[in-house]
């Protein structure tokens, strides 16, 4: 059985990201199925990425930390933030509403502008040192 604190860290940092990231989505518009959902999903997987990469580069460097901070923080904060499922739903609406093209583009830039700002963050944590 899991862990209660831990399930508790990760629902307090999934609150506060599940909160940001409708932050984002007013900010950029979005009706509940709007077009501007994708960008804002895009928007919050690339930025999501670049600080789970910068999180994980300051573990490498820095050190352990504790679950609970782990679970707060990546699972919970970043997890609710970084809403793959959401990404799902605005390729699948794309691909009905605007086809192949629209849909396979934005799924291309999701999933490799994400890695490579996972890896950027990565990368300059390392880099500085701590």
């Amino acid at each position: 059985m899991a862990n209660l604190s831990m399930m508790l860290a990760g629902a307090a940092g999934g609150a506060i990201g599940a909160v940001a990231r409708y932050m984002v989505s007013l900010v950029a518009g979005a009706g509940l199925f709007g077009i501007a959902g994708p960008l804002a999903t895009l928007s919050v997987n690339i930025a999501g990425s670049l600080m789970m990469g910068l999180f994980a580069g300051w573990v490498a460097t820095a050190g352990p930390i504790s679950e609970l901070w782990r679970g707060f923080l990546a699972v919970g904060c970043l997890g609710a933030l970084t809403t793959f499922s959401s990404f799902a739903l605005d390729a699948g609406t794309l691909l009905q509403k605007q086809g192949l093209l629209a849909a396979g583009g934005y799924v291309l830039l999701s999933v490799g502008l994400s890695l490579l700002a996972f890896g950027a963050g990565f990368w300059l944590l390392r880099q500085g040192g701590a």
